[in-house]
C-alpha cells in the first residue's frame, strides 16, 4: 500500500512536536504521489521536499492548542519563526563558503578563516563575539554538511521561501491553500522545480523584493508574540 512511517526519538521535549510536525509533511507529501507507477516519481527534488515539510509547521500553528496553553502557543510560534529568520543568513553562509572552498582549493587556514569572518559579517553581521573569538572561527563545524554532503544546503533556504509564501496564502484563505499544496505534492517528481512551486500556488522566487516581503510578514508575526 506504500505507506509511510515516521521514524524519531522523543524526550517530553517541545523539539518532539516540531519534529513530529515536520515529518508528517514529508510522510503526507508522500501520501499524495505514492499512486505514480514510477518509483523515480515518487518523491520530488530536495528543494521541494522541504517545502512540504516546512509548510507543514506553520499550517499547523491554529491547532497547537491541542498541545499548548495560550502562553505556550505564543512562545512556539515566536521560537519557530526567530528560527526561521535566524536560518536563512546562515544557510546563505554556508553556501557562499563551499562555493569559495572549491574555487580556492590552494587556500590556506589562515585564509579560510579570513573568508569565514568576511561572509559571516556579509550575511549575519551585528553579532559581538567578544571573548569568543576562536568559536567564532571555527562554528562553521557545526554544520556537516561541508564535510558529508557537498553543495547539499542552500536547497532548504529555498525551501523556507516556498514555505513561507505557502503559510501567507494559508493565512488569507486556508482553504484554498491547502488545495494547492496538496496539488502541487501529489505531482511527486514528475515536473521541474519551478512547475512544482507554481503548482502550490508559489513564486520561485529569490529576489531581494520576495525576501523582503516575507521578512516584513515575519516580523509583523513576532511582534503579535512579543
Amino acid at each position: 500500500q506504500r505507506k509511510p512511517f515516521i521514524f524519531m526519538n522523543a524526550a517530553g521535549l517541545p523539539r518532539d512536536l516540531d519534529t513530529m510536525v515536520h515529518e508528517a509533511g514529508h510522510a503526507f507529501h508522500y501520501m499524495l504521489c505514492r499512486h505514480d507507477d514510477l518509483v523515480w516519481l515518487r518523491g520530488a527534488p530536495l528543494e521541494f521536499a522541504e517545502v512540504a515539510s516546512m509548510s507543514m509547521e506553520s499550517l499547523c500553528y491554529p491547532f497547537l492548542d491541542e498541545f499548548y496553553s495560550p502562553e505556550e502557543i505564543k512562545r512556539a510560534i515566536r521560537k519557530h519563526l526567530e528560527g526561521i529568520v535566524s536560518v536563512l543568513p546562515w544557510v546563505a553562509t554556508i553556501d557562499a563558503f563551499q562555493h569559495w572552498i572549491y574555487l580556492n582549493p590552494e587556500h590556506t587556514c589562515e585564509e579560510r578563516t579570513a573568508q569565514w569572518l568576511e561572509l559571516g559579517e556579509r550575511f549575519g553581521g551585528g553579532v559581538d563575539w567578544s571573548g569568543l573569538e576562536s568559536e567564532h572561527e571555527a562554528v562553521w563545524h557545526r554544520q556537516l554538511h561541508p564535510f558529508e554532503v557537498p553543495f547539499y544546503y542552500v536547497e532548504y533556504g529555498i525551501a523556507q521561501l516556498g514555505a513561507l509564501q505557502m503559510w501567507l496564502k494559508y493565512r488569507e484563505n486556508p482553504t484554498a491553500a491547502i488545495k494547492d499544496y496538496k496539488n502541487g505534492l501529489s505531482l511527486g517528481a514528475s515536473r521541474t522545480l519551478p512547475e512544482l512551486f507554481e503548482a502550490c500556488g508559489l513564486k520561485f522566487d529569490f529576489t531581494t523584493s520576495m525576501v523582503s516581503t516575507l521578512m516584513k510578514t515575519v516580523a509583523e508575526e513576532l511582534d503579535k508574540h512579543a
